[in-house]
């Protein structure tokens, strides 16, 4: 059986993924098989495993720091918010239903053994399981039904390290005033505290550290950095949106709409890790300015969000630049965007039927069926923006809910799997349902040469490293990083591992 370890947090975006991928990598360095769990995570960013099945991004990210293949037992429920007050729900992978909030909350307690089955199957296999936990274990509302917090640490029966954000402000009332709102039982089971994202000098917390340890009665086994590490976020609370890439003097501005329910941005993290390019994240037409070229990204609501584009002037922006020879790629639900129409005549989405906005000669109709499956393929010939891209080799992953049909004016981008086409190029635009396009260097710079030549350019400076090998040096970091910061003899010591 495995020794778990649990972190929780005061909030959501305290770390909590963060530290568990840290735990992930130090245990595997360690010589200890280690895997992450997660019994619920509400995400857009969403992965397809080699079987099929999906997961959220952040589970993938820490099995990745773990040396081991994302399994959707990792990550056995899944919520992708459709909408305000409902999320479609995942369970082991596999689609459920979608469900109102209220609803959701009424039936959840039913999906413990399939939460349990999932754990066990972790538990049976490997050494340590790391547990993240979802926003605070003292959230007032939610801790009668709780399968997350402290409800999954009581199933699994797990140590739990308790962390805060001391950049948000107020960390050291998050942290007592969280474990005083614990039943007593739960405040026995916190074995730690963590204070994240800290900047400074360290010893000018020293008589907080103190003041923390003998209200709680819990050791402090860490006052953590704020890491700079480039890892796959948690959509809702990612920074990424609030920053720009590239440096002062940018050689190639690239713009990716940020839709109100964008999913997969991660597609697009290659682009950042680029000198000499900007990549933005822009939501109003007064942001887009003149790119050299503009995203539509991934969306867990594609006529949805085509509503919100029209109705704030990105739709007439985005044709306007289009019409003036600024190229145009699409990604999944972004790519669905640029055709004819959409129709949803099983009440998918939205319902009904909508236009697109015509830039591809091509038509989607939403089904209820998912498709899910990694693909290995490559770009097919063609004489359109992305000519040069010919013959380069990619791999990713499809999650969608539509079947698209091309016209005679718009020609297949990509070969998958050697057998069926994907996605659609017509002039300068092209768009595909392949999330992680790009994550192959080829991809990225083959993309960025078209673009520095269309400016008169030298692309000889724009290297993209392929996206796997650049992660491993990122987890090594981090747990270079941790090591320096957390008390991992204790940790091991509660454990029961020393």
């Amino acid at each position: 059986m495995a020794r778990p370890i649990m972190i929780q947090g005061t909030m959501s975006g305290v770390g909590k993924s963060l530290l568990t991928a840290a735990l992930c990598r130090i245990f595997r360095q360690d010589g200890y098989r280690t895997a992450p769990f997660k019994s619920q995570n509400m995400a857009l960013n969403s992965f397809i495993t080699k079987d099929g099945l999906e997961m959220g991004r952040a589970q993938v990210m820490q099995a990745q720091a773990a040396g081991i293949a994302p399994e959707a037992v990792m990550n056995p429920i899944l919520l992708k918010p459709t909408n305000d007050t409902g999320s479609q729900v995942i369970v082991n992978g596999e689609v459920l239903g979608n469900y109102s909030a209220r609803d959701y909350f009424a039936f959840k307690k039913q999906l413990v053994p399939e939460i349990l089955k999932a754990y066990r199957s972790l538990d049976e296999r490997f050494d340590i399981v790391v547990i993240e936990g979802a926003g605070s274990p003292a959230e007032i509302n939610l801790k009668s039904d709780d399968i997350v917090n402290m409800g999954m640490a009581k199933m699994a029966g797990a140590p739990v390290l308790l962390a805060g954000d001391i950049d948000r402000g107020g960390v050291f009332a998050q942290l007592i005033g969280t474990v005083m709102l614990l039943e007593e039982d739960e405040r026995a089971m916190v074995k730690g505290l963590i204070v994240n994202k800290f900047r400074g000098d360290k010893t000018i917390l020293d008589p907080g550290i103190r003041m923390l340890e003998e209200r709680c009665a819990i050791p402090v086994l860490g006052v953590t950095p704020y890491l700079h590490i480039e890892v796959d976020d948690e959509d809702s609370l990612t920074e990424r949106f609030d920053r720009e890439s590239g440096g002062a003097a940018p050689a190639l501005d690239i713009a990716v709409i940020r839709l109100p329910r964008i999913s997969n941005f991660t597609d697009f993290a290659p682009f950042e890790r680029i000198d000499g390019v900007r990549l933005r994240y822009v939501s109003s037409v007064r942001e887009l300015g003149a790119p050299d070229l503009i995203f539509l990204p991934g969306t867990k609501n594609t006529m949805g969000d085509l509503t919100w584009l029209r109705a704030n002037g990105l739709e007439a922006a985005i044709l306007k630049a289009h019409a003036g020879g600024t190229p145009v790629f699409g990604i999944c639900g972004g790519y669905q965007m640029l055709g004819r129409t959409l129709s949803d005549p099983e009440g998918v989405e939205e319902g009904g039927q909508m236009r697109g906005l015509g830039l591809l000669d091509m038509d989607t109709v939403f089904a209820a069926q998912k498709t899910r499956r990694q693909v290995l393929g490559k770009v097919l010939p063609n004489d359109g923006f992305a000519a040069a891209l010919s013959g380069a080799e990619l791999e990713g992953y499809e999650i969608h809910m539509g079947v698209t049909t091309l016209g005679p004016l718009a020609r297949p981008l990509l070969e998958l799997d050697g057998e069926r086409a994907d996605g659609a190029q017509q002039e300068n635009v092209c768009g595909s349902y392949v999330h992680g396009l790009f994550d192959r260097g080829a991809m990225a710079e083959g993309l960025l040469g078209i673009l520095a030549q269309r400016k008169g350019l030298d692309a000889g400076a724009l290297h993209s490293a392929d996206t796997a090998a650049f992660l491993e040096t990122q987890y090594d970091l981090l747990a270079e990083q941790m090591r320096q910061h957390l008390n991992m003899e204790k940790i091991y010591e509660i454990m029961g591992l020393r």
